[in-house]
């Protein structure tokens, strides 16, 4: 059977273990530019022995952004900071893969080290903010603008032109942000989605946008590499979104060109009590792994070597991301397959310190 410290293949692109570093906003750039924080704090998941190194999310359009700090791809200007970081990453053995995303109507806030405030436009906030429909996401929130059809053609275009900037940088892997509440979850989730249109009501209206950006990317993105897309499994909410919609467009993202879905849950609306607990959310990786048969990635609260190794072992999923875990320890992999008792992955530069 699999283990942690198997290689994985997808399509034509190798990974070496079955760990990757989750999306983390960092909130350090400038109008979107990647800078020598991103390409330290990446490459040195890669000196670390991730099998994959995913970018936070990476804002397709400048208003899709969570913050002003947050990365961006919106422009050709954005690739050669990027470019920089993908080839370390390469250089130290892992796979680059970015995530592109859109917040929709939860942009234009403060970084959380400053209270995560939504921001107006005298605070470098911006308006409009848009969403599938005119509902604020908070009593603080602005109520966006329901985008119409030639605005969802135009977000789903932005989508296009990221990737395409994404293959110039050099990644090799996209994931494509439909969780967490931001825009295309809002699309999917009918707590929010209150459309009568052709983007609304029903389970298929409701997710084509999200198909429509895959079938789209999936044109331009190489044949040869991966695809990801990341989903909240469920919105934690009765009459929400939930596990048996996610398998189901799971079952179609897979017919579309998707290879793996990275299962998360949760944050379409504020003030919803999750039940967190170690490994909480693996659940629903496992049954989309096994009821939609496509590749899965899981996260949440994957603290131990022999947590993630047992996910693998079982078949949970075929990839474990982990989060705080490598911003606490971005050698997290090399101790991982000592504990283990797997062959030393330590860079040569550092073996003094492998005892």
């Amino acid at each position: 059977m699999a283990h942690l410290f198997e290689p994985f293949k997808i399509r034509d692109v190798s990974f070496r273990n079955r760990i990757a570093v989750s999306p983390m906003c960092q909130y350090s750039s400038t109008n979107g530019f990647a800078n020598d924080w991103h390409l330290v704090h990446l490459a040195s998941r890669a000196v670390g022995g991730a099998g994959l190194v995913l970018t936070e999310a990476a804002a397709v359009e400048s208003r899709g952004r969570i913050s002003p700090q947050d990365l961006g791809i919106w422009s050709d200007a954005h690739i050669e900071g990027l470019a920089k970081t993908v080839a370390l990453i390469h250089n130290f053995g892992a796979v680059s893969g970015i995530q592109l995303a859109h917040a929709g109507r939860k942009a234009s806030t403060a970084k959380p080290s400053k209270g995560g405030k939504v921001l107006n436009e005298s605070q470098d906030g911006w308006r409009p903010l848009v969403s599938s429909s005119a509902i604020a996401f908070s009593k603080e929130s602005p109520i966006p603008e329901a985008l119409n059809f030639e605005g969802i053609q135009q977000i789903i275009q932005a989508f296009v032109e990221a990737t395409k900037r994404s293959l110039q940088a050099g990644f090799k892997v996209v994931e494509i942000h439909a969780a967490h509440g931001y825009l295309l979850h809002q699309f999917l989730s009918p707590l929010v989605n209150h459309r009568q249109d052709d983007y609304g009501g029903n389970f298929e209206n409701r997710t084509r946008l999200l198909r429509e950006v895959v079938e789209e990317v999936r044109k331009v993105w190489p044949q040869t590499y991966p695809l990801l897309v990341r989903i909240s499994a469920t919105d934690w909410v009765d009459k929400g979104w939930d596990i048996e919609q996610s398998i189901a467009l799971s079952d179609k993202l897979k017919s579309l060109g998707v290879d793996m879905i990275d299962s998360s849950s949760g944050g379409i609306i504020p003030g919803i009590n999750i039940p967190t607990k170690l490994g909480y959310q693996t659940q629903f990786a496992e049954r989309i792994r096994r009821e939609a048969n496509i590749y899965t990635g899981t996260v949440g609260l994957i603290t131990s070597p022999e947590q993630a190794d047992q996910l693998i072992r079982t078949e949970v999923a075929d990839m474990v991301l982990l989060g705080r875990e490598l911003l606490r320890n971005p050698y997290w992999p090399h101790l991982a397959a000592k504990q283990l008792g797997h062959e030393k992955l330590w860079p040569v530069q550092y073996d003094r310190a492998w005892l």
